[in-house]
């Protein structure tokens, strides 16, 4: 399994209303149910025009699939290669020591 990063344009997403973002939501689980393979949503950010959903699935053939079931549009889907947070600056170098 995979995971990736989709970004959905839609404008006026920051002032979705609680029902609104409900609906997005069930729509999303709902296509989840549909899909019959192994699939994860982990969560989505909303920002003034855009929504940005973290997703786990075997492709991104898969991603797309999702959101057609959905109906929920989709704009790009990227997967992660690597994270890196605060902690990854403190990786040891060779010698153990912090790089």
């Amino acid at each position: 399994m995979k995971k990736f990063i989709i970004e959905r344009n839609l404008p006026g997403a920051g002032d979705l209303t609680p029902e609104e973002l409900q609906m997005i939501s069930q729509a999303s689980c709902d296509a989840i149910a549909q899909l019959g393979k192994s699939y994860q949503w982990i969560q989505s950010y909303i920002t003034n025009d855009r929504i940005y959903c973290v997703h786990i699935a075997e492709d991104e053939c898969a991603v797309r699939e999702h959101a057609k079931i959905g109906k929920i549009p989709v704009n790009t889907v990227n997967e992660v290669i690597a994270i890196i947070d605060p902690l990854t600056s403190n990786v040891p170098g060779k010698d153990g020591r912090k790089m």
